[in-house]
């Protein structure tokens, strides 16, 4: 029983093997198995090098997010602008706002040769002065709490203005051009008209971010603190106005959200000179949400953007438009997933298996053709022996 099983399992076997009698080695068969046998190696190598490397799969799903925010950062600069008479400015459609942006924005005066001269946060608080005016006309006294006049735009009764920036801020809520600033303590004691005279013919270098919500919107850099009345932008600067400003401007670095492998930001390094009379200067912006993930299972939400460019001469539009660098931006509907990841292991084992076999198995039909003839051979020869012999 146990021979008739052996003798089943034998008769199953698929690779035959040859009488030893029939077996030659030549110079061409070794050189042959050289070769082969480099191959093999270098195949293996190849696709070992391959299933270390990650592949990146990239999906298109529809962008479901609601009621989030965003963060865009920007390096920008304006070699012709001084920092004292630029604002940065952020509203969208939902009717948020954001002027005049101070918080996480650094500033640095630059010369005309493109050398910081200073680098400091936004805003400047008003110098300590003994007696300044207070609200009641009269001079701080003694253990007295000083509360500066707003002018006349107070909003109530206990409305303190205790700063040139805070006169300004009152101005603009009241929708009020500030057209005599010496004329206002707090901006007199501050230097504020002194400050910007001394900073013309400067440039200014304005880098920071913005925390946004996820809604199509805006934001801008202009020269002069606006404000917004019946959705028309005013200069508030009206003695220091100017008929033009040069709005020259180089984007040094412009990002909708953290960086992650792969990203381009189409603005980066971008630059446009000022050629013509006053104007302004408009990026339309797609952005496209984007879920990176690697390899580590780290996952970065960002976003990539495509962009247009183009200029409006103010001379022949709405004389109440404003000059400065605007960047209208909106999303897509898409979001893109890019996932880093190993090929599988069973698909590395399936390949290399390839490999081998692709190699081996010629060879194997080669030296199978070389037995037939070498055994036909062998059959002639012994049969001319038997008739010689006869």
């Amino acid at each position: 029983m146990k021979n008739t099983v052996l003798s089943k399992l034998r008769n199953l076997d698929a690779y035959p093997k040859v009488n030893e009698d029939f077996f030659t080695r030549s110079l061409s068969g070794g050189i042959i198995t050289l070769v082969s046998s480099l191959a093999i190696l270098l195949l293996v190598f190849s696709e070992f090098r391959l299933y270390l490397h990650t592949i990146t799969e990239t999906k298109l799903l529809v962008d479901t997010s609601r009621g989030e925010t965003f963060r865009i950062n920007f390096d920008v600069t304006f070699p012709e602008i001084p920092c004292s008479i630029l604002s940065v400015d952020a509203m969208d459609i939902s009717g948020e706002q954001h002027l005049d942006i101070k918080h996480d924005i650094i500033k640095e005066r630059i010369n005309t040769n493109g050398d910081v001269i200073e680098s400091k946060p936004d805003g400047i608080g008003a110098p300590k002065i003994e007696k300044p005016l207070q609200r009641h006309g009269g001079r701080l006294e003694q253990n007295e709490t000083y509360c500066g006049s707003c002018f006349g735009a107070e909003q109530s009764d206990d409305d303190c203005c205790n700063s040139c920036e805070e006169v300004r801020d009152a101005y603009r809520r009241k929708g009020w051009a500030m057209t005599n600033v010496d004329l206002i303590d707090q901006c007199k004691r501050e230097g504020f008209f002194e400050r910007i005279k001394e900073q013309e013919g400067e440039g200014c270098n304005v880098r920071g971010s913005l925390e946004v919500n996820r809604v199509a919107g805006n934001f801008h850099f202009a020269p002069g603190k606006t404000f917004h009345q019946s959705n028309i932008f005013f200069d508030d600067l009206m003695s220091v106005h100017k008929d033009s400003y040069n709005i020259s401007h180089r984007i040094n670095r412009l990002a909708f959200g953290e960086y992650f492998p792969g990203v381009v930001n189409p603005l980066d390094g971008g630059h446009w000179t000022h050629e013509t009379s006053n104007g302004m200067y408009q990026y339309f912006i797609k952005v496209v949400p984007t879920i990176y993930t690697d390899i580590r299972g780290r996952t970065v939400n960002s976003n990539q953007y495509s962009v247009t460019e183009h200029f409006k001469d103010l001379e022949y539009i709405s004389p109440n438009s404003q000059p400065g660098v605007f960047f209208y931006y909106d999303f897509s509907p898409i979001k893109v997933t890019f996932k880093e990841e190993h090929s599988s292991f069973l698909h590395f084992i399936t390949n290399i298996c390839a490999v081998i076999g692709g190699i081996i198995i010629p060879l194997n039909y080669i030296f199978l053709l070389e037995c037939q003839i070498f055994v036909r051979r062998s059959v002639i020869l012994s049969y001319y022996v038997r008739i010689c012999i006869v």
